[in-house]
């Protein structure tokens, strides 16, 4: 058959198709970026014995996984822009979010030291630390994308900031529940902390930015500088320290470590109701929408 013979779609025709797309856009936003996702975890596990290519590697996904996100977003949602990945304030929302994120954690890591929580500090190895940028870079570039660019965003379109909220926070604590040492209060603490804090962090700046810093830079303190296995992995890192937790599970974590400690909760807690009352006194937080009649 004559190709050449089949009419083209006319801009009516296609504008048609990609609004019924949008329709579904959660799904078909959410499940290819997942699979992107696990393809950078995937990557970053072949190149983590390898310090000095793990970092570029590393930028280099969450570079691509920002792009991914940015094209696939304006096709299907059909937006001319997609603001909240915008490059202006790029770098200072990442610096912002960064020194948040070093700073809670480093306080959390004090509050555990005051009531006797610490067992022992050493050094551990600083290419090791280096190569830990990109990887952490990479994995809190794509569960922000994946979990505050598309879960919350179009969920609180939908049903309003505090349910969204709410919602998300508990699925991207869930998600940690296949980590080999998941507690369910692990998973649940995972959830009221650093789910509910980088939601809190995307709503108050409307921009994944500061999320991403924050994110990157929480697990990067955690690993990278300290040597602490990330949220129950089986795993520790070879980070710029080694620092070994010991103590009751309340101040500890216990094996699933410092962020399933009553200490994170009440940190990130914090946290998290500062930047919600400056969100809602910039006029941020986003009521649920009227039903219609």
């Amino acid at each position: 058959m004559d190709q050449s013979a089949l009419p083209d779609r006319t801009p009516a025709e296609l504008t048609e198709r990609r609004t019924r797309l949008r329709r579904f856009r959660f799904p078909v936003l959410f499940v290819p970026l997942f699979v992107v996702m696990l393809a950078v975890v995937g990557i970053d596990t072949l190149v983590a014995p390898l310090p000095l290519l793990a970092l570029p590697v590393g930028l280099g996904l969450a570079a691509a996984g920002l792009l991914c996100y940015r094209r696939w977003s304006q096709y299907v949602e059909v937006r001319d822009d997609v603001p909240e990945v915008a490059p202006r304030g790029r770098w200072a929302g990442l610096g912002r979010g960064a020194l948040l994120g070093f700073a809670l954690f480093s306080a959390l890591l004090l509050v555990i030291g005051m009531f006797g929580g610490w067992d022992g500090l050493s050094y551990g190895s600083f290419f090791g630390a280096l190569g830990l940028v990109g990887m952490m870079a990479s994995v809190a570039t794509m569960e922000e994308i994946l979990f505050r660019g598309v879960l919350f965003r179009i969920l609180e379109e939908r049903v309003g900031t505090v349910i969204a909220l709410v919602v998300s926070s508990l699925l991207f604590g869930m998600t940690h529940l296949v980590n080999v040492n998941a507690t369910l209060w692990g998973a649940l603490s995972i959830g009221l902390t650093g789910g509910a804090m980088l939601a809190s962090a995307y709503v108050l700046t409307r921009s994944l930015w500061f999320p991403i810093g924050l994110h990157f830079a929480w697990n990067f303190t955690h690993a990278g500088l300290f040597g602490i296995a990330v949220s129950g992995s089986n795993d520790v890192p070879n980070g710029l320290l080694h620092l070994s937790l010991d103590g009751p599970s309340v101040l500890t974590g216990g094996t699933f470590g410092p962020e399933a400690s009553l200490m994170a909760l009440l940190v990130c807690s914090v946290a998290t109701a500062f930047m919600l009352r400056q969100a809602a006194r910039t006029g941020r937080i986003r009521p649920r929408p009227a039903r219609k009649s």
